[in-house]
């Protein structure tokens, strides 16, 4: 029995390794991890006055958690330039932000194996918290330098119209 309603075919849960993060209709070059998509609501605890021994409990205000970008660093400076917009140092007094269009609407598409889009989540009202351009230098280290970026955002939802493709398969021998 196939566990998947868009792919019938398929047995296997999706790999957490396969992503792409776009904004501004562009996929965002080198990110190597993005930290949890998490909405937590908080609950309204209430009584009744000829109900004293117990509580009701309905939901209140909802509020989601910021979203950590890292990435391979590289020449490419889009998020060194979505960070200055919240604040640029030496940009001249009153210049030193830009909130007219600090805020993005990004997308995160989980992948399959094929690479074809399998699960979008659109992220609403993104803004830069924090932005850290260079990790810890370390001469004797052997790893890549990560930049990280701190998302705040204000919610976020799963695109449920993406058209999941059929996954290819390799029934007949590669043609020479």
């Amino acid at each position: 029995m196939a566990l998947f309603k868009n792919n019938p075919h398929r047995f296997d849960p999706y790999k957490n390794f396969k992503f792409v993060v776009r904004w501004d209709n562009k996929v965002v070059a080198a990110v190597s991890k993005v930290s949890t998509l998490k909405r937590t609501t908080e609950v309204v605890k209430h009584r009744e006055g000829g109900d004293s021994n117990s509580s009701r409990k309905t939901p209140g205000r909802t509020e989601y958690d910021a979203i950590t970008l890292e990435r391979g660093l590289s020449t490419d400076e889009e998020f060194e330039r979505w960070a200055n917009k919240v604040w640029n140092l030496n940009a001249g007094l009153g210049a030193e932000s830009s909130l007219a269009d600090f805020r993005k609407n990004i997308q995160l598409d989980l992948l399959n194996e094929a690479g074809q889009p399998v699960i979008r989540y659109n992220i609403y009202r993104c803004w830069v918290s924090e932005y850290q351009p260079m990790p810890d230098l370390d001469a004797n280290a052997n790893a890549i330098a990560i930049a990280k970026m701190k998302l705040e955002n204000e919610g976020w939802e799963r695109d449920y119209d993406l058209q999941v493709e059929a996954e290819p398969t390799f029934d007949e021998p590669p043609k020479s």
